[in-house]
């Protein structure tokens, strides 16, 4: 089989959807037909996919001179809540964040446990707050 002529076939006539949508037979689909109901993703893909949306929280954090001047345990909770949520609703969180710029860390971590994101998430908020409080990951 001539692998680079089926890929260069399968490219023009599957086409790229970078969205999820249904085929022609109704299908979740994405990418090159790749049929999402029947196949799903592999654990492999799924981390490489896990690697590049970490990337992508990041780099939007370290535009923000506030994350930057937090040590690592404190950046790495508001990447994962930024993962969670997306990062402009977690610019909605103010009070924590300007309690983040005071070095309030207990008022900040009061702060995400007053939010509708926190009775969402449950034990998640629980985590990342006692992280917040602490500066220290759990041993």
């Amino acid at each position: 089989m001539n692998r680079n002529l089926l890929l260069q076939q399968l490219q023009r006539h599957e086409g790229l959807r970078l969205k999820p949508y249904r085929d022609a037979v109704g299908k979740l689909t994405i990418g090159y037909g790749r049929n999402l109901d029947d196949r799903g993703i592999s654990e492999d893909e799924a981390g490489f996919m896990l690697d590049n949306d970490i990337d992508q929280v990041v780099a939007e954090l370290e535009r923000l001179p506030l994350y930057l001047g937090l040590d690592s345990v404190r950046q790495t909770v508001l990447a994962n809540m930024a993962f969670n949520m997306g990062v402009p609703t977690l610019l909605e969180f103010r009070r924590m964040l300007g309690a983040l710029a005071e070095k309030d860390w207990d008022r900040a971590a009061d702060e995400m446990l007053d939010s509708k994101w926190a009775r969402q998430v449950g034990s998640r908020a629980v985590e990342l707050s006692e992280l917040m409080r602490r500066g220290e990951a759990l041993q």
